[in-house]
């Protein structure tokens, strides 16, 4: 399987919960030049809702968020797979950071249903250093 493995930093802000925020917030940062390589949204409380920015240029990032008025959280490390969508990839993926006794508290995965997926995986900060030799970065 032909993997591109890297890694990545993240930003998070939140967002009252309630329709037009994420565009409102993507727009603003299209708008700035920012190109994203990552982006969720999850449900952090009744009414709030929290971004994940995974920039393509974090220092651009957060200059053009100070600009904007919008507070972010971060940088925080993340790895970002991407490759060929076969049968067993994600856990080709997890069991080499199983042999490396790495937990990985978090991911988010999607193919394009084209034949290649990305794959974010999020593993605490004292273990980043051990996933990243197991993954061959």
């Amino acid at each position: 399987m032909a993997f591109k493995i890297q890694k990545v930093e993240y930003f998070y802000t939140s967002v009252v919960d309630q329709p037009g925020e994420a565009y409102k917030f993507l727009s603003t940062i299209a708008k700035a030049g920012i190109n994203l390589l990552a982006f969720t949204a999850v449900p952090v409380g009744p009414m709030r809702t929290q971004l994940s920015i995974f920039p393509e240029d974090p220092s651009k990032f957060v200059v053009q968020a100070k600009n904007a008025g919008i507070h972010i959280d971060g940088p925080h490390p993340a790895i970002l797979v991407q490759g060929d969508d076969q049968l067993g990839a994600f856990a080709e993926i997890h069991y080499k950071l199983y042999e490396a006794n790495v937990n990985v508290y978090a991911c988010y995965g999607v193919t394009d249903g084209k034949g290649t997926f990305g794959y974010l995986l999020y593993v605490r900060p004292e273990q980043f250093d051990a996933a990243v030799k197991a993954l061959n970065l």
